[in-house]
């Protein structure tokens, strides 16, 4: 037994991730944060896995939520970087779905109007909701991470405060904040966009 007091004292305690995370936001150190990523790449392709349903597309998203997250985390502090980067990874995928959910419904708009091939005038509402999706997705993506990651729970997966807090990180008061702030910039983005 005497060869354990040789290892004694030599062996380094890991890093804490909020160290690590902590370091990058200093020096921005790419390789520091991909080692960072790396545990958690086989945990965000099976979320991806169970919203995408494609192994290629979800290999793909595993590659842009790392591209994703060497901005955010430049600008933002993450406590729990687990379910934070669950959290990305899920937003990413809904994201990706409802584009493309918009251009397929889009192209059933065009297909239908096709059909019919009438003098009439086209629906102006079906063009108008378009553009106002268009302008929602738009300045969506000009919000904060925070801002619009707490958004898109708030409203589009129904979560309350709390749960919202639980699964980024943020603290309760921040995310009511985050909400208020980011509707009301997507209320002045949007509005500058009908005035164009």
């Amino acid at each position: 037994m005497k060869f354990l007091k040789y290892f004694q004292g030599k062996v380094k305690e890991p890093v804490p991730e909020a160290e690590r995370l902590a370091a990058y936001r200093r020096h921005g150190d790419v390789a520091l944060l991909g080692a960072l990523y790396e545990p958690y790449m086989e945990l965000v392709f099976g979320v991806c896995f169970q919203y995408l349903r494609d192994e290629d597309e979800s290999k793909d998203a595993v590659m842009q939520i790392f591209e994703k997250i060497i901005i955010d985390l430049k600008q933002h502090e993450v406590s729990n970087f687990k379910s934070w980067l669950h959290s990305v990874a899920r937003n990413h995928c809904l994201m990706k779905l409802r584009a493309t959910r918009v251009t397929v419904e889009a192209a059933s708009v065009d297909e239908r109007e096709q059909e019919l091939q009438t003098d009439t005038e086209p629906e102006p509402d079906l063009f108008a909701l378009d553009g106002r999706l268009d302008a929602l997705d738009e300045c969506l993506h000009k919000l904060t991470s925070a801002q619009r990651v707490s958004i898109e729970l708030f409203y589009m997966q129904n979560k309350c405060y709390r749960a919202i807090a639980d699964e980024t990180g943020f603290d309760v008061g921040k995310v009511k904040s985050y909400i208020q702030n980011g509707k009301r910039n997507l209320k002045i983005c949007i509005e500058s966009h009908g005035s164009h």
